[in-house]
Formats: C-alpha cells, structure tokens, sequence
C-alpha cells in the first residue's frame, strides 16, 4: 500500500471516530487536548480504567518490596538491588519490547506478558510466606516479573495513545500519566496497611490477582494494529534511535528524561532509608506507606494539571519551570529532619516531578508517526524507569559515601542544568518523526 493510500485511509478512519463522538457527545463540549476530552472515548476509557485497577495493585507490590528489602538487611544498596532487579531490565529490553509493539498482534502480546508478570507475584507471595525470606529468591523473582514488564510497558505505551483521535492525545497522555500516578497514591497506602497486619505475601498474592483486570479489559476492547514501518530485522530495532537523532524536539526529550532519572530520581528508591535516618518512620508502618502517598497525590495533581489547567500553555515553559522548582524542593526535602513537614513537602516534589514528565512526554508524542510510536516510547520507558535503578544503586551508595543531603542537592543542581541547556523548541519544517514535515512550533 502506497503512503497516499494509507493516510488516505488513516483520515477516513478519524473521520468515522469524530461522527460516531458526535452522536455520542452532542455539540463535543470539551476542549480539545484536555483530559475530559480524551477520557469521552468509550475504547479509551475501557482499557484505562483496567489498566488503573491493575497498577493499584503493582505500587502495593513496589513500596512493600522496598520496605521489605530494607527490613531484612537495614542497607540502602539492598533497597536499590530490588529496585534494580524490578525496573533494570526495561534499559535492556525495551527496545525489543518497542519493536515487537509496531510489528505483532499487540493485544495477544499485552495478554501474555500480562500473565507472566502475575505468575511472577504469586510467585514472589511464596517466597515471602518464610519469616526470614532469602534475598536471593526476592531478586531473581523479582527480576523475572521485570522481563515481564519491560517487553509490556513499550507496547501498552504505543496503544493507549492510538485509542484516541490526534487533537485529543494530550489529555491521553496526561491522563496516563495521572491512572500511573493515582495508583501510587493508593497502592502503597492499602499495601503498607496489609504488610503491617497480615505481612508482604498477602500483598504479593493480591497483586497478583488484580493482573484479572488488565486481561478482562484486554479481551473485549478494540485495538488497532501498527501501520508498518517499512523497516526490517536490526534496522526495525534501532528505527527509535534513527528518529530521535532526526527530530530535534524528540531528541531533547529523551535525552532530559535519561540524565534526570539516572541523576535526580535517587530519592525515589532510597525513600524506605531517607524515611528510617532522617525523618524518624519505621518504613514497615502506615505513616511511612501516607508519605508515599502524599508523593504519589502530588505526582497525581502534576499530571492532572498538564490536561486541565495547563491544557493550552506551553510545555517548554512548564518543562523548565518545573525543573527550577523541582531542584529548589529536592533540595529542601534531603535537609529535612521534621515528619510533619516532609508530608507537604513531598506532596509538592511529587506534583512538580509529574508535571516536567507529564509536559515532556506530551512534547515527546505530539507528532510521532503512529508507525514508529513504539519504538521511540521504548527509549522513553528505558530512560523514565530503565535508568532508575541505576542511579538508586549509586545514590545509595553515594548517601553511604557522604550525606542524603549532598545527593539530593547534586540532583537539584543536575535539574537546574537541564532547564538552561535545553530549550525544548521544535525548530520550524523539522523532519517530523517517523516521516513528513510539520512546522509546528511549542513557544516557550
């Protein structure tokens, strides 16, 4: 099929979609671009809402495997061991998991792997029956549910924005980002209350069941297959890294979201320890599960943000006010020594952290060609969560080294580089990516 014929297609196909909103939602009293407008598609809606119930039940496990590592052995480089072993496989694998999302069914793909990683928790419940469990059994299971999700994440990241028209994929992505945030905030408080009481197997156990939702919602909804690319064999595999060098914009994106979670997010996995020698909280508690929560609530509100109150603004100049105001916080939030006031604090770490990915991710997709949208969401995801266990590993060993206080300082400095060398400009008749040209321009 010749290009032409194919965007010929492509609009026939929005067209319908735009009829079939109109008979639905009247007059579309919804901005385009905000959340309300992209959560009005019924396929949309459907396989958010699932994917929420399942991420619940993910950030239970998380926090829980966290705490429990550095209950076991008290050491902050444990904590980024399991870190490690849950999030280091998407630097490896996610361009395969890119790959295979622009090439193969994507909804036979998301339900095996969705299957596997609930295998991997009820696996991880049996290990974490014994009092005393093995660090060991802990790493390697974890490692194996990790697999899992760093060939899922490429490919559920493709879809969820193809399931809205083009107008509407700002309020999609910010909506993401919120469905991945809400459950931070209610993962970690129902799972710190269920380790305290009843101990970390039952959370693994529920996780475990709550991966139903994901393959229920899987079953029924509409997925559209991948346009093809054109490319082939290792050229299909490195196609992110081709359109990143091409487009400017894109560029800047993957290269900010790589260096500010290797550099800046060494708080995120060392919270259990920042929690127990600064701020006085036993991580195995319900006030430490609340001041994950509180960050998780901020992370929540930055994302809501991004499709509510900043629909129209530009993400270039939310993107580096958030990095300033971001590095002033994490700043604060190391040289604390005060619970009560940690809790607003975070809070409002977490809202500017959200609201930097939240902008860049919207920048990152605005104008991707559906047909290499995987492969570059694959660097995306390498960069957001590949890069993070690597820095938690040496964060904690630098905290050891030296202070909470130097890390997070060093990370607020690395922050504030990021907002004066990059601009976040799409330069006028840039290739677009992926093919075609746009002179679109995101003033900042």
């Amino acid at each position: 099929m010749v290009e032409g014929e194919r965007s010929s297609i492509a609009g026939d196909l929005e067209s319908r979609e735009e009829i079939e909103d109109a008979l639905v939602d009247g007059d579309r009293p919804f901005t385009d671009g905000s959340a309300r407008a992209a959560f009005s598609h019924s396929n949309f809606r459907l396989v958010y809402l699932g994917s929420m119930a399942s991420n619940v039940g993910t950030w239970m496990q998380n926090v829980v495997l966290g705490a429990l590592a550095y209950s076991i052995t008290g050491s902050g480089v444990a904590v980024g061991l399991i870190i490690f072993a849950q999030l280091g496989p998407l630097l490896i694998l996610s361009p395969v998991g890119g790959m295979l999302a622009d090439a193969v069914d994507r909804k036979k793909l998301l339900i095996i792997l969705t299957i596997e990683q609930a295998l991997g928790s009820f696996a991880l419940a049996l290990v974490a029956i014994d009092q005393s469990p093995s660090m060991v059994a802990l790493v390697g299971v974890t490692f194996l549910i990790g697999v899992g999700n760093a060939l899922y994440a490429p490919v559920f990241s493709a879809v969820l924005p193809v399931l809205v028209p083009r107008r509407d994929l700002p309020g999609a992505v910010a909506l993401n980002s919120v469905q991945m945030n809400a459950s931070r905030v209610v993962g970690p408080a129902i799972g710190s209350f269920i380790y305290a009481k009843w101990g970390p197997s039952w959370v693994f156990a529920i996780n475990g069941v709550s991966y139903a939702a994901v393959i229920g919602v899987l079953l029924v909804a509409r997925l559209p297959r991948p346009p093809a690319s054109g490319s082939q064999g290792l050229h299909r595999l490195l196609e992110g890294f081709r359109v990143a060098r091409a487009d400017r914009l894109v560029g800047q994106c993957l290269a900010t979201i790589f260096i500010f979670s290797l550099l800046c997010l060494p708080f995120v996995t060392q919270m259990p320890k920042i929690a127990g020698d600064h701020l006085d909280m036993v991580p195995k508690s319900t006030v430490y599960g609340l001041l994950y929560a509180a960050f998780g609530t901020g992370a929540v509100i930055g994302a809501l943000s991004v499709g509510t109150v900043f629909t129209t603004a530009s993400k270039a100049r939310l993107t580096r006010i958030g990095l300033v105001l971001f590095a002033v916080l994490l700043t604060i939030f190391g040289a604390l020594r005060s619970a009560a006031v940690a809790y607003p604090v975070v809070l409002a770490l977490g809202t500017v952290y959200f609201l930097v990915v939240t902008s860049l991710s919207t920048m990152l997709q605005q104008d991707l060609d559906d047909a290499v949208r995987g492969k570059v969401m694959a660097l995306w995801i390498m960069g957001f969560g590949g890069t993070v266990p690597f820095g938690g590993l040496a964060g904690g060993w630098l905290i050891e080294q030296s202070s909470i206080e130097a890390v997070l300082a060093g990370g607020g400095l690395v922050a504030v580089a990021l907002a004066a060398v990059f601009d976040y400009q799409r330069e006028p008749r840039t290739a677009r990516a992926g093919g075609g040209l746009t002179a679109a321009t995101d003033t900042g």
